[in-house]
């Protein structure tokens, strides 16, 4: 199963990656994860994004995509893979798209967690306050921020997919339970 988990920051596209992991005996692929390894294994890109990132420059989208070819590359992503956070805009998506095809490999379903974005800044500040551990991105005013990039930059992906047919949409607000429960259902029709 090839999948990617798209979803406004809070949403629970983590918690839910986690548990698809387990369910399929898949590798959850986050592009956060996949630089650091690739820079932790000095492969070729890994050694070109650690050079701009001690510049203090954002990576560019040929860097991120070269990272996440080599990582589907991998034996563990031969029976499929979970992509959250890759791709965050329509170019990044194309360039999926490309490099799937030259690997012989298909997506399955994109999976779109939906969420009422004042649920979120509730939900992520309430964890933050109960947690008792403050992250950087647990306050009202970054998030709405992330909020605001992901609407400009990722909702677009959900039309791009749609016309591929392989958006399947879910409720995130509903309990964790039955959020995994409808993700089962949409990726098996």
């Amino acid at each position: 199963m090839r999948l990617i988990l798209l979803g406004p920051p809070g949403a629970g596209k983590g918690t839910q990656a986690q548990i698809l992991v387990e369910a399929y005996g898949i590798p959850q692929l986050s592009t956060g994860d996949i630089l650091r390894s690739a820079i932790a294994a000095r492969t070729p890109m890994g050694l070109a994004a650690k050079e701009v990132m001690d510049r203090g420059d954002l990576v560019s989208d040929d860097i991120v995509n070269g990272i996440v070819s080599e990582r589907l590359d991998a034996e563990d992503c031969k029976v499929g893979f979970i992509l959250d956070g890759f791709p965050r805009t329509i170019a990044q998506a194309e360039a999926l798209d490309q490099m799937l095809a030259e690997k012989g490999m298909a997506l399955d379903a994109v999976v779109e967690i939906t969420a009422d974005a004042d649920v979120l800044v509730r939900r992520i500040t309430k964890r933050a306050r109960e947690s008792g551990v403050a992250r950087g991105d647990d306050n009202q005013e970054v998030l709405r921020k992330r909020l605001n990039v992901y609407r400009e930059l990722t909702e677009p992906l959900v039309e791009y997919y749609q016309h591929k047919r392989l958006v399947r949409t879910v409720d995130g607000m509903q309990p964790i339970e039955d959020v995994t429960a409808a993700i089962r259902r949409a990726v098996h029709n």
